[in-house]
C-alpha cells in the first residue's frame, strides 16, 4: 500500500486542498506534498493527525477495502417472476438498492403488465430493447417501440403495459431505487 497515494485519495474525497489539510494538521503545505508523494513518511502520531484531519483513523485507514464490482454476468442477476401481473423482472445489478439508481430488466410477454410504481421523488429511464409497450403516465399513454426510450418523473403513478403480439424486453433504470 502506498500511504501518501491513499492520503491524496482520502484527501481529494474530503475537497481539501493540501494547505488546507496541512493547517488542519498542523503541518506544512510542503510535508503533506511530500508525503503524498510518497517522498517522505510521517511517523505515527503525525499519521494520527493527518487521518483526524481527513475523518478517519488508523484502523479505518488500514484495512482494505474489497474492490467494488463493476461488471456483472447474468448469472450474478437477481430474477422474480409476479405470476399474477404475468412479468419477470432481473436485477441487473446485484444489491443495486444501495446505489443511486437501478437498472432493472423488465421482461412483459403478451398481456402482461409492470406494477405500478410512484408517486415518489426521482426519474426514470427506459429503454425498450425488443417488442412495444405502453407506458402509463397517470391518464396518459404513451406507446413505445424497440429502440425507443422514455424519461420520467416519478412525480404521477406509472407502469408498462404489452398490449402487443411478442413479448418486450425494457431496460428500466429508477433514481433513487424504487422496484
Amino acid at each position: 500500500m502506498k500511504i501518501g497515494e491513499k492520503i491524496k485519495l482520502l484527501r481529494v474525497r474530503n475537497n481539501l486542498t493540501q494547505e488546507e489539510l496541512a493547517e488542519r494538521s498542523e503541518l506544512t503545505k510542503g510535508f503533506i506534498s511530500q508525503v503524498e508523494r510518497d517522498l517522505a513518511s510521517p511517523s505515527i502520531q503525525t499519521l494520527v493527525d493527518i487521518l483526524e484531519a481527513l475523518g478517519t483513523n488508523l484502523k479505518e485507514f488500514f484495512t482494505d477495502e474489497p474492490k467494488e464490482q463493476i461488471v456483472f454476468t447474468e448469472n450474478e442477476f437477481f430474477e422474480t417472476v409476479n405470476d399474477e401481473l404475468g412479468f419477470t423482472l432481473n436485477w441487473v445489478i446485484p444489491n443495486a438498492q444501495k446505489n443511486a439508481m437501478e437498472p432493472i430488466l423488465l421482461t412483459l410477454p403478451q398481456g402482461a403488465e409492470s406494477r405500478r410504481v410512484g408517486p415518489h421523488e426521482g426519474e426514470e429511464f427506459g429503454y425498450v430493447l425488443s417488442g412495444a409497450v405502453i407506458l402509463h403516465v397517470g391518464e396518459e399513454a404513451h406507446p413505445i417501440k424497440r429502440g425507443q426510450t422514455f424519461y420520467i418523473d416519478g412525480g404521477s403513478v406509472h407502469y408498462i403495459q404489452n398490449k402487443g403480439k411478442r413479448t418486450a424486453e425494457v431496460l428500466w433504470v429508477s433514481t433513487p431505487p424504487v422496484f
